[in-house]
C-alpha cells in the first residue's frame, strides 16, 4: 500500500453560514414563542378573574398595614365611598377601604383587596365634591370590574415571560424588544379598563348626585398645571385629559334635570385635615395594601 498525504481544501471545516445569524433565528424564534404563551395566559388571567372570590383577593393583603395620617381624612373619604359604592351597586362582599397618604404625589388608584389609596397631592387640587367622588367611583369601578385581580395576573405573566428572555437574551434586545411591542399592548389593555370605570363612575354620580357636573373640574385644573409642570402619575395610564372632559360633557348632555345645578361642597375644615400631620409611632410599617 503506497502511502500519500493528500492536501486538505481550505475552509473544510467552516460553515458556510454566518453563525450570528443562526443564533438570531433560534433566539427569535424562542421570543415568539414567549410572546404568544405569556400573551394565551394573559387572556386566561381575564377569563378566570371573575371566578376568583373577592375573599382570597382580600386575604392576599390582609398583611399589610398602613399608618393613618389623617384620621378625619380618612373618616370623610370611606363614608363617601360608602355611599358611591351603594350608588354603583357593588356587591355586599366587595369590601372598600380608603387609605389617605400624606404626600404631594398626584394620584389615586385602587388595589387588590377593595383598597384605595388617596394622595394628599391630588386632594388639595380637588375644588368640590364632585370631583372627589369622581375619582373614588373610577377607583371603585375598577374594584367592580376586578381590574386590579386582572393587573397581578398579567404582571406574574409578564414578569415570567421576562425571566425567560432576559435568561436567553442581552438586556438590551430584551428592553427593545418590549419597547416596540409588549409595552404598547399593556398600555391599550390599561387604556380600555380606564374608559369603562369612567363609564361606570358617570353613572354612579348621576344616582347620587343627580348630575355629573363637577366630574370634569379635577382634569380641567390639572390641564391648565400640566403646561407648567411634568404631567402628573395620575396620567401616565390614563386616557388624555381632554378625551375624558369630552366624554364627561357628552355624558352630561344625555341628561335631563335643572339649568343651573348646584355643586356640593367640601367640608369646611377639609383643608385643615392637610395640615394635622400626626407623628408616626416608632417602627410603624408604612407599606401600602
Amino acid at each position: 500500500m503506497q502511502y500519500s498525504n493528500p492536501h486538505i481544501p481550505e475552509g473544510i471545516n467552516t460553515s458556510q453560514q454566518n453563525p450570528l445569524r443562526e443564533f438570531a433565528i433560534l433566539t427569535g424564534g424562542l421570543l415568539v414563542i414567549v410572546v404568544v404563551v405569556a400573551l394565551g395566559l394573559s387572556l386566561l388571567v381575564d377569563h378566570f378573574a371573575n371566578r376568583i372570590p373577592f375573599s382570597a383577593e382580600k386575604a392576599l393583603t390582609r398583611r399589610f398595614e398602613t399608618t393613618t395620617a389623617s384620621q378625619e381624612m380618612e373618616t370623610y373619604l370611606n363614608t363617601l365611598a360608602q355611599q358611591l359604592a351603594q350608588a354603583q351597586d357593588l356587591p355586599p362582599e366587595f369590601s372598600i377601604k380608603v387609605h389617605y397618604v400624606d404626600a404631594d404625589t398626584i394620584n389615586a388608584f385602587a388595589t387588590l383587596g377593595g383598597n384605595i389609596v388617596m394622595f394628599r397631592g391630588i386632594l388639595e387640587r380637588l375644588p368640590n365634591e364632585n370631583s372627589l367622588a369622581m375619582v373614588l367611583a373610577h377607583e371603585i369601578a375598577h374594584i367592580k370590574h376586578r381590574d386590579p385581580i386582572r393587573g397581578a395576573g398579567r404582571g406574574v405573566v409578564i414578569a415570567l415571560a421576562l425571566t425567560t428572555v432576559s435568561a436567553t437574551l442581552s438586556n438590551a434586545v430584551t428592553d427593545q424588544v418590549l419597547a416596540s411591542g409588549g409595552l404598547l399592548t399593556a398600555l391599550q389593555f390599561s387604556r380600555e379598563q380606564e374608559s369603562e370605570a369612567d363609564a361606570t363612575a358617570l353613572e354612579s354620580l348621576t344616582r347620587h348626585y343627580g348630575h355629573v357636573d363637577g366630574a370634569d373640574a379635577l382634569f380641567e385644573v390639572l390641564e391648565k398645571e400640566s403646561s407648567s409642570m411634568a404631567p402628573p402619575e395620575f396620567f401616565n395610564s390614563h386616557p388624555g385629559t381632554e378625551t375624558r372632559i369630552e366624554r364627561i360633557h357628552q355624558f352630561a348632555t344625555t341628561l335631563t334635570g335643572p339649568e343651573k345645578i348646584e355643586l356640593t361642597p367640601l367640608p369646611p375644615r377639609f383643608s385643615d385635615w392637610f395640615k394635622r400631620k400626626e407623628k408616626k409611632p416608632a417602627g410603624a410599617s408604612q407599606r401600602l395594601p
